[in-house]
This record gives structure tokens, sequence and C-alpha cells, in this order.
């Protein structure tokens, strides 16, 4: 089965607790107004591999990964390859999962129902730029964090908190084509500060953030 990808790194500090591998699914059917990821939106862009690809890729990294956080682009979109990949992922390492997905809890029912025992934590429901953003691992203060297992409870109930400082960090790669992007959950509008600043230092910077409005 093919899966649309966006990225994959390791290590992402950012998202989730330890040195955690990072996996963006690409495509997404919500695309949140202020979105600081709508590169990934659309489905044409980046590769499509085959799910046992992607695992043969990211296998050398688990055995170093404190965690593995999947987001996007939206996972559930491809929840059959998703699936897949979870299922693979967890044949081969036990550290927890955290899957983001902007779709409301009680609409992934069902995919939740396929992924039992896959997923330890998940933050769900679609991020919304008029909310506050008070609260660790999450960018509008709307969305939820769920535990479905003993490990999930372990790793991540210590996230139900506010945030503070470090959790407004941003982890900062290179791609091998000079591209640089950053993961992690920005304090709102630091991203357009930070284009903003580039820019008057006299940088040609893009971002990938959508904003909802002209700024």
């Amino acid at each position: 089965m093919e899966v649309s990808i966006s990225r994959v790194h390791f290590p992402v500090t950012t998202l989730g607790p330890g040195y955690r591998l990072g996996i963006w699914f690409q495509g997404c059917s919500i695309r949140c107004p202020g979105c600081i990821s709508a590169d990934t939106w659309g489905t044409g862009r980046r590769r499509r591999v085959q799910v046992s690809q992607l695992v043969a890729e990211i296998e050398p990294w688990l055995k170093s990964a404190d965690g593995i956080t999947m987001s996007g682009g939206e996972p559930f979109d491809q929840s059959d390859a998703l699936i897949e990949l979870l299922q693979a992922i967890r044949s081969r390492t036990s550290v927890d999962v955290l899957v983001y997905s902007g779709h409301p809890l009680e609409a992934l029912k069902d995919a939740l129902g396929r992924a039992n025992g896959l997923i330890d934590a998940l933050i769900s429901d679609p991020f919304e730029e008029s909310q506050a953003q008070s609260l660790a691992l999450r960018g509008s203060d709307n969305q939820r964090l769920s535990t479905f297992t003993t490990l999930g409870e372990e790793r991540f109930s210590p996230f139900e908190r506010k945030a503070g400082p470090s959790d407004m960090a941003l982890d900062l790669m290179v791609d091998e084509d000079g591209s640089t992007w950053m993961a992690g959950i920005p304090k709102r509008g630091d991203l357009i500060r930070l284009r903003e600043l580039l820019r008057s230092d006299g940088h040609a910077v893009q971002i990938s953030a959508h904003t909802s409005r002209r700024r």
C-alpha cells in the first residue's frame, strides 16, 4: 500500500517526550485557517512510497527513538496506510506513538477502533485561530489530548497542563537541498514575526504558515 509523506526526521524534541522520530503525512482535507504547516495540505507534493519502503527507511532510527510522533497533513485522511504503518512499527518497537489529527475525536471512532493498541496518545480536533493557546503540545485550547494505553498515560499525562516557555521551542532542520524547516508548536504569530525580521535583514524568506488574513 502507498502512503503520501511530506517528510521524516530524527530526532524531534518538541512534539512529545524524549528524542522522537517524526513522520509528517502529506495531504489534508481540513485546512485550518492559520495552520503553520500549509505546505502539507496538497496531495500532489512530496512523495508517495510503499509503506514497506517507508518502514525500511525509518527502521535504523527505531532503535534510538524514545517515541514516535505522526502529524501532517492529516494522518487519518490516509487511514488504511496509517494503520498499516502503525502495525509495522508496533511489531518493531515498543516506544510510545503520538498521533496528531485535526478531526474531532468523535469522528475518529471507527478508525481508532481499527487502530486499537497501536496508538498510545492522540491530539485531536481542528486548530482554531480564534482560540487561546495555553496548553502544552497544542496549537489552540479546543484541541484534546487523549490517551489509550498505560504507556500513553505514563508518557503524556504530564502534558495535561499549561504550556511553559520550553513548550514553545522549535527544532530547526536543514534538508539536503538547503531548505530549512522547523518542527514544534510555536507561539502564535512567531513564524510571521520571524519572516518579517529576516526580510528586514535582506533575506528572501518563504514560510509554510497559512495566513487567514493579509499581514
